[in-house]
């Protein structure tokens, strides 16, 4: 039987930028180490052009990505759901590990700062990557 593989949601209030980006960079990253998804407590039914844009610089393609919600990722067991910042916008979604990473959303930053914020979001994906691929789905979040 195969090994289930760690399951985790990025969260944002669109899923429209900073959410998909964690997607697109989890998906990469991640290949065969993670099953990623990314949703949004109000989607805006768009992913944002700038993010499509500026994730082909890193040679990730969101162009066929669309912004969903958070009923539509299913109710299956998540081993992780990270949060990007959206405060009380964002709804508890049960899962072993709940993270926020207090990103600034980026639809209003100059070219520069939506980089940053993207650069950034590489990088704590990588580390979460890292991190649940060391561990077994039942021991994610120390559990």
């Amino acid at each position: 039987m195969a090994e289930r593989l760690p399951r985790v949601l990025f969260v944002c209030v669109e899923n429209s930028c900073r959410s998909q980006m964690a997607e697109g960079f989890g998906r990469t990253l991640g290949a065969g180490r993670l099953s990623v998804a990314s949703a949004g407590s109000r989607p805006s039914g768009q992913v944002n052009p700038r993010a499509v844009h500026f994730m082909r610089e890193k040679g990730i393609d969101l162009a066929a990505h669309r912004s969903k919600s958070l009923a539509e990722v299913g109710p299956d067991a998540l081993d992780a759901v990270v949060t990007m910042g959206c405060g009380d916008a964002c709804p508890w979604v049960p899962a072993r590990l709940r993270l926020d990473w207090a990103l600034p959303d980026p639809g209003e930053l100059d070219d520069a700062g939506f980089r940053a914020v993207r650069d950034r979001i590489e990088a704590l994906v990588g580390r979460l990557v890292r991190t649940l691929a060391m561990q077994p789905p039942e021991e994610v979040g120390g559990r």
